[in-house]
């Protein structure tokens, strides 16, 4: 068995046996039901609520406007990272604004978007973007710093131009390295838009597990989080495995 595998067993039960200490506390009352339900409870109520069809619209528009933010954060930050990477004068600009961007909750300029962009998608597409890309930008600015010399001097041996050197050499080299950035983004791009939803928004699932908070319907809420938490870590899953697989490609040649 492979390290890799044995700490993925290991992973997998430490968290079924904190699950299963869950559903005991709760079943046996050592944790009140009325302020976390059963774990068990909360998979019945997700299945409820999913598979009724009354939320399929909630579930579209949310992933929806996750998916778009996540993906114009990816074009946004690598960008905004080549370029910082390239000008000097430019990065050391925006060096510290990156370093203490995160301890501002961007979300607060949730009501300024409204008010700019009006209700709807667009503001929660910006949140998300605003709170995805510097991740990615830091990430890029990392991975362009990590570059193999030995590649750069071959592409000017090739007489590559800045952009084919770019395309070709340096983005390749530097992907896997990319990639913690590109899962961060999205996390803070689910983040983002599904606090949007909960704060300000009318519809989607941050809406619902909103209202369902304020109705006091525990089930419900429980059950809508736990699809979001499952929806997150899917996908957070895909790009762990595709990252894994381009690993190996690289250390295989």
């Amino acid at each position: 068995m492979t390290r890799r595998r044995a700490a993925l067993l290991v992973r997998t039960a430490v968290l079924a046996g904190l699950v299963l200490l869950l559903e005991v506390c709760c079943r046996t009352g050592i944790i009140d039901p009325l302020t976390v339900i059963p774990p068990s409870a909360m998979v019945t109520s997700m299945i409820d609520h999913v598979f009724s069809g009354e939320l399929d619209e909630s579930i579209m528009q949310t992933f929806s406007t996750i998916a778009l933010a996540f993906v114009l954060a990816l074009g946004l930050g690598t960008l905004g990272g080549v370029l910082l990477h390239r000008w000097s004068r430019l990065r050391d600009i925006f060096d510290p604004l990156l370093a203490s961007y995160y301890s501002v909750p961007t979300f607060i300029f949730y009501p300024l978007l409204v008010a700019l962009l009006g209700l709807g998608k667009a503001p929660l597409v910006v949140l998300g973007v605003l709170s995805a890309a510097p991740a990615v930008m830091i990430a890029t600015l990392s991975g362009l710093d990590g570059v193999s010399p030995v590649l750069l001097k071959l592409a000017r041996v090739q007489r590559l131009g800045p952009a084919r050197t770019l395309w070709w050499i340096v983005l390749p080299d530097a992907l896997p390295r990319l990639f913690s950035g590109f899962k961060l983004a999205l996390s803070y791009a689910l983040i983002g838009v599904i606090a949007g939803e909960f704060i300000l928004s009318g519809t989607g699932l941050g809406y619902s597990i909103s209202y369902a908070y304020q109705s006091f319907d525990n089930r419900a809420m429980y059950g809508l989080m736990l699809f979001v938490l499952l929806v997150a870590i899917v996908a957070n899953g895909i790009l762990y495995v595709w990252e894994g697989r381009l690993a190996r490609r690289r250390s295989t040649g």
